[in-house]
């Protein structure tokens, strides 16, 4: 799109860290210290991008 970017527009590229967003405390954070998900991303690996 061309021309001035208005106030209403939302920006194409944004930050966001999930750290930022999930407490400390949460209970998701404590099974990830201790559950290995590698096997499960290998496998899922043929379903996703290699670009992006």
């Amino acid at each position: 799109m061309m021309g001035e970017r208005t106030v209403a527009q939302k920006a194409l590229f944004y930050s966001f860290r999930l750290e930022r967003h999930v407490p400390g405390y949460h209970l998701l954070r404590s099974i990830d210290r201790f559950v290995d998900l590698l096997d499960i991303r290998e496998q899922l690996r043929p379903f996703y991008s290699e670009t992006g």
